[in-house]
């Protein structure tokens, strides 16, 4: 039976799963989701994740969720190339410490970008408070210059010389601000020779493909239906807002 695979192209933490898949020629069927119009509260996806959050991975009778595990998982499955996920014990503990910090500063400060420069204003139509904006850029702001700081540093990439798995769920957090228009790279030359090369490791075909979703992320609001985010609007508001 064919791993199967669960996505929404627009998350980041999907996103990060597709490139690695496709990346390491890992065989599986695309089961394309929209978390925008609420997949994930289907009774079908709650067989497959009952925490409601894509990516998800079916293999076999075996279901998984959360990013992170679900890499690790294929890496170990599949064997991938030691870079990835490093048998060193040192070089693991680096990509592993990255891994850990990012859901608290790069992931959420990133996703805020999105959400309050454009899906917020745009798609659900309120105002974002002018403080909460000025403190969420300062945010994300912060988490760029700690991860050019303590985990680039003057390196290639977050580990040493080759990308890992810390290079890649980074990279899909810190494009999606670009989707709201922001220029995350501006100013900020070594951040963006990092980008370059994290592209080109990946390969510019596959990277391009993965984000043509957010990259148009403004064009697809224009013609988005309010309705479909309207029963979401209390949560999302709630969730951001409060």
């Amino acid at each position: 039976m064919a791993l199967e695979m669960y996505l929404d192209l627009f998350s980041q933490p999907c996103r990060s799963v597709y490139i690695f898949a496709k990346k390491n020629n890992i065989p599986f069927d695309y089961k394309k989701i929209s978390l925008f119009e609420g997949y994930q509260y289907s009774e079908e996806f709650g067989k497959i994740n009952l925490l409601r959050k894509a990516p998800a991975i079916k293999d076999g009778d075996f279901c998984l969720a959360e990013s992170v595990a679900i890499m690790m998982y294929l890496a170990e499955k599949f064997h991938t190339a030691d870079h990835w996920y490093p048998a060193d014990l040192q070089k693991r503990a680096r990509v592993n410490e990255y891994l850990s910090w990012q859901h608290s500063a790069i992931r959420i400060h990133g996703s805020k970008m999105l959400w309050f420069k454009l899906l917020i204003p745009k798609a659900l139509g309120t105002e974002v408070p002018k403080e909460k904006m000025d403190n969420a850029v300062e945010d994300f702001n912060t988490s760029l210059n700690l991860f050019e700081e303590k985990f680039l540093q003057d390196k290639a990439f977050i580990v040493g010389d080759q990308i890992s798995l810390a290079d890649l769920v980074a990279i899909v957090e810190i494009m999606q601000p670009v989707g709201a228009g922001m220029d995350v790279f501006e100013d900020r030359p070594k951040l963006k020779a990092w980008k370059d090369r994290v592209r080109a490791e990946i390969g510019a075909e596959l990277f391009d493909e993965a984000h043509q979703g957010i990259l148009h992320c403004q064009e697809a609001v224009k013609t988005m239906d309010p309705k479909v985010l309207e029963h979401f609007k209390p949560k999302i508001l709630r969730y951001f807002l409060s």
